[in-house]
């Protein structure tokens, strides 16, 4: 029995060791991981590394253009660029992640009581869902913002409903796919409940998908998590959020554009490394590629 549990503990262990290799073999992945990185490293210890505090005004520097003491400039506070940027990448990064997990989440789980139990559960489900599906996603995001007003939590459920219906209808595809495998009907066989056998046995070999999807959706949600902000309806002002730094600068963008060149540039490189490591999860992740 212990010889069986280890090797099955081993198994697990090298399945996953298998996609972190992968992963670092792909070169796309492997430069979005190591931009990453220096991001999330440098926002997470924002106080390490920032030379300034968040709030910290010089009002002798205001509009200060790039410098040695400055090095992405100043607002129009004197408050230092750089550690602003590094305080605000904590809220768009948590932003991006808990909105992407809390959607895909809650749409696998929804899509795995229509795939699995069908019929009228499945037709009633998937009607609604293509209901919300045509909506669009900005503008369903802005109805809710307006609604429950702006904030890190409103916006974090704002951007998390837009991404049920894509939760559902993939791991429902999944689900499909694997409800007539053997291993489920030996599981009703010894009188498992339906929920045991739907969570227990068939939900964690579809998973992978949802994981990859939820991966790929963190930088489209701190891109609409900036636009949320921008037009006013995400985190304000002073939180020191990407979107929200965007928004506050855009009248100076013609006498000031390093107010807003700065923050852009670094929500495009977060987003194109999140993008390029979603690419190679996807492909590690795939059984299909595996030999």
């Amino acid at each position: 029995m212990k010889r069986n549990t280890i090797t099955l503990q081993n198994k697990k262990t090298s399945l996953f060791t298998e996609s972190c290799q992968r992963i670092w073999a792909n070169p796309g992945a492997r430069v979005g991981v190591i931009i990453l990185a220096v991001i999330v490293i440098l926002c997470v210890f924002a106080p390490v590394f920032a030379p300034y505090g968040v709030n910290d005004m010089d009002l002798a520097n205001m509009y200060k253009g790039p410098s040695r003491e400055h090095i992405f400039g100043t607002d129009g506070m004197g408050r230092d660029l750089f550690s602003r940027i590094l305080y605000g990448g904590r809220y768009s990064l948590a932003l991006g992640i808990c909105a992407a997990f809390v959607g895909s989440g809650v749409g696998a789980v929804i899509g795995s009581v229509a795939g699995y139990f069908g019929k009228r559960t499945e037709t009633l489900i998937m009607r609604f869902m293509d209901i919300w599906s045509s909506i669009p996603g900005m503008l369903l995001c802005i109805l809710i913002s307006a609604t429950l007003g702006s904030g890190f939590v409103n916006t974090v459920i704002a951007l998390a409903v837009g991404n049920v219906p894509t939760g559902v209808r993939l791991i429902r595809g999944q689900i499909l796919s694997e409800r007539s495998r053997e291993y489920l009907e030996a599981a009703e066989s010894i009188n498992c409940s339906k929920l045991s056998i739907m969570f227990r046995h068939l939900f964690p070999n579809v998973i992978s998908p949802v994981i990859v999807d939820a991966t790929m959706g963190i930088g489209m949600n701190i891109t609409m998590a900036a636009s949320l902000s921008f037009i006013g309806l995400g985190v304000q002002p002073p939180t020191p959020e990407w979107g929200a730094m965007l928004a506050d600068a855009r009248a100076h963008i013609l006498t000031y554009p390093y107010l807003i060149m700065f923050p852009g540039i670094v929500i495009a490189l977060t987003v194109l490394a999140i993008n390029l490591i979603g690419d190679g999860l996807r492909d590690a992740m795939d059984p299909k590629l595996r030999k």
